[in-house]
């Protein structure tokens, strides 16, 4: 099975060009890092945190 490239632009897109300056590309490398299993795991203890800010929230 052989990929078709031709499908492939090789030029930029001034409109991504524009939003990379402001991506903070350490996060990335850095969630790159972890095991599936630990993204998995911080991205539930960030919903969890979430839930309990909007619980928060209602209560008052």
């Amino acid at each position: 099975m052989s990929l078709d490239l031709s499908l492939v632009s090789l030029e930029t897109n001034p409109v991504i060009e524009a939003y990379k300056k402001d991506v903070d590309r350490t996060l990335i490398r850095e969630n790159l890092k972890l095991t599936t299993e630990e993204r998995l795991l911080k991205m539930m203890s960030m919903l969890r945190f979430t839930a309990e800010v909007r619980a928060s929230r209602v209560k008052k």
